[in-house]
């Protein structure tokens, strides 16, 4: 069986629950996806925000309300696609895995740099609480150093592996569970990796699910539906970091490393 046990159990991971590629034309199916949460007793969850759209008044008065409930308002890159390709690495990374969202791909570490602070100015801009989380699109990094991003203003960045605490260098690997599989070759991989993460979520006593606006519509869902069911300790990412593992080796010892 590929699901989660719909029983959640004392043993079950500490959840992170993220809605990634929040942006004005995904705002409905955003709103879908919370009343299922909400549904589903989820909370908290983080909301990876794309700044680079056209966010209007209404948009920007519902990510608002989103924050003003609970929710964390993340940083996901700036447009969230892009314009051209930086070299074969990029090409094969698109081919394979990103499409065409990878963005910081297609940058060099100034650029990249560029990017992420332009995105964290970006709320303050509008109004809204800054941002703590940067998540890349696609989760790549792309070419920067990870004690480079101590510098810029974000205080987490997450990697596809875990998430990096940019000012003490401390690396939680979590595994992670996805559902954004529209054709049949890509659910039998997602639910192959799923499956895997499963069992290490189990081992670290740490997970992630990463839920994409049309998850709900594609070969997943019911797996999706499942698994937030069957894992019903959450957390902020905050926690993460905050935890040492020689401070508490019953929850998540052994999920932080330095990197530096």
């Amino acid at each position: 069986m590929d699901t989660a046990s719909t029983c959640a159990t004392d043993d079950t991971p500490r959840t992170l629950v993220s809605v990634h590629d929040v942006m004005p034309e995904t705002l409905p199916r955003v709103e879908r996806l919370l009343a299922l949460l909400e549904a589903e007793r989820v909370y908290p969850v983080t909301l990876l925000v794309v700044p680079g759209g056209a966010w209007d008044r209404t948009a920007l008065a519902r990510l608002r309300q989103w924050q003003q409930r609970g929710h964390e308002l993340a940083g996901h890159g700036w447009h969230h696609r892009v314009g051209r390709y930086g070299g074969w690495y990029h090409r094969l990374h698109a081919r394979l895995i990103s499409r065409d969202v990878a963005e910081h791909l297609a940058l060099d570490a100034e650029g990249i740099g560029a990017l992420i602070s332009r995105c964290h100015a970006w709320f303050g801009d509008q109004g809204l609480d800054a941002p703590e989380l940067y998540v890349p699109p696609a989760w790549a990094m792309g070419r920067i150093a990870r004690s480079a991003l101590a510098e810029l203003p974000f205080e987490r960045y997450e990697y596809l592996s875990g998430v990096l605490s940019a000012e003490s260098g401390l690396f939680a690997p979590v595994p992670m569970l996805g559902y954004e599989a529209d054709t049949v070759a890509r659910a039998r991989a997602v639910r192959l990796w799923n499956r895997i993460n499963r069992r290490r979520a189990r081992a670290r006593g740490w997970l992630r699910i990463g839920i994409h606006p049309q998850d709900l519509e594609l070969r997943l869902a019911e797996s999706l539906r499942q698994d937030l069911r069957g894992y019903r300790h959450h957390s902020r990412y905050a926690a993460l970091t905050e935890r040492r593992p020689d401070h508490d080796e019953g929850d998540g010892a052994g999920v932080t490393e330095n990197v530096r």
